[in-house]
């Protein structure tokens, strides 16, 4: 397999963590035979200094030709007082609206190593392994222009969904589902909202050709309230903009730790930007103590979801969980009993488990 991968470091430890990355997916792509070609561009505060916006023009370019991006961070103080415009995030929504990036996809799993830095109690969190996809160009952050009436005393926002935008987001999620435990979870505000009456029918009109994966429905306020009295009880949720936005928020702070959470944004055709959660750390940036575990795991969802590489994906995750229980840990993490390592020694014991991992299903596989 050949694939064009464009990595955007763009700000603070963006550079650190994304090198992290491309080491690892070199290491798999020696493993098991493939060739993934690297190409660098500029995003965020760092191509506001050098080409004067967030978003360059080559930059778009190159990642419409790329078969998937990597996106380390971006942003930082140093940029905070620019107008609007050259704000290094606008880098980030100019891109997603430039390759038409649809769904959100955002994984939160509880490693039992880190159990205990969560904000609920053990028994609560643990086993925890969901997945949430969020539409992403749709709903009220993209309805009608908003407008203030009645000399400011009136403001109205507007919440608009078509049923394709619903459709393909839906989709996706059934498709993600049947890549893990087969549950589906659609949230909504059935009773309410009638785009969410739209979305409800759609997930039940699309049920039909996914046999194989259970569905349920459930009303947003029910969601949040269960994913964090019962995380363990979901598998796959789907919901729209807004939503997504506000239960993805809720959900990145079950494991204890934003630096071990990656993101997917995908499009239909497969081709997507993936990312850690965790912003571009500026009060660390270049001190070697970044965790590059989430930016690793977003380059296993990119195998996965984009190349549609299942066993490769599978590897970079036993190897981060393999790594984490022997105790290894970043300055962020706090493992109990465990050893502090750097981003580059946390990025060497990665790439070193991946080939003895890789070497020992080999041999297993000759004798099976």
């Amino acid at each position: 397999m050949n694939k064009q991968i464009v990595l955007l470091p763009g700000d603070g430890i963006g550079t650190e963590v994304i090198k992290s990355a491309q080491e690892v997916l070199i290491a798999v792509a020696e493993e098991f035979g493939h060739q993934f070609s690297f190409e660098t561009h500029d995003i965020g505060g760092s191509a506001v200094d050098k080409h004067g916006t967030p978003l360059p023009e080559a930059t778009v370019e190159a990642c419409k030709q790329a078969d998937a991006v990597l996106l380390g961070a971006v942003g930082g103080p140093k940029w905070d007082e620019l107008p609007s415009h050259l704000r290094p995030e606008r880098g980030l929504l100019g891109i997603r609206k430039a390759l038409n990036l649809f769904a959100n996809l955002r994984p939160v799993k509880g490693f039992p190593k880190l159990l205990h830095a969560s904000p609920l109690k053990e028994e609560v969190v643990k086993g925890s392994d969901l997945l949430i996809v969020r539409e992403l160009i749709g709903g009220l952050y993209f309805g009608q222009p908003s407008e203030r009436r009645d000399n400011g005393e009136t403001v109205v926002d507007t919440l608009s969904y078509t049923k394709k935008e619903i459709e393909q987001v839906v989709d996706k999620a059934f498709q993600s589902a049947q890549l893990r435990r087969k549950q589906l979870t659609s949230v909504d505000k059935a009773n309410v909202l009638e785009s969410s009456k739209l979305w409800r029918e759609v997930v039940e009109e699309k049920k039909t050709a996914y046999p194989d994966v259970s569905v349920e429905h459930l009303l947003v306020d029910a969601a949040a309230m269960k994913l964090i009295t019962n995380p363990g009880q979901f598998d796959v949720i789907v919901t729209e903009n807004m939503f997504g936005d506000i239960l993805s928020d809720e959900a990145s702070v079950l494991t204890g730790s934003l630096g071990m959470l990656p993101s997917a944004s995908l499009r239909e055709d497969g081709v997507g930007l993936y990312e850690p959660v965790h912003g571009s750390a500026p009060d660390i940036a270049g001190k070697g103590v970044a965790n590059p575990l989430a930016m690793i795991l977003s380059s296993a969802l990119m195998l996965r979801h984009s190349f549609h590489l299942e066993n490769e994906a599978e590897l970079i995750e036993s190897a981060v969980q393999s790594i984490l229980n022997e105790g290894y840990y970043t300055a962020d993490l706090q493992v109990k009993d465990g050893q502090q390592v750097g981003t580059k020694e946390m990025t060497r014991l990665i790439v070193e488990l991946i080939k003895s991992q890789n070497t020992t299903k080999s041999i297993q596989n000759c004798y099976a």
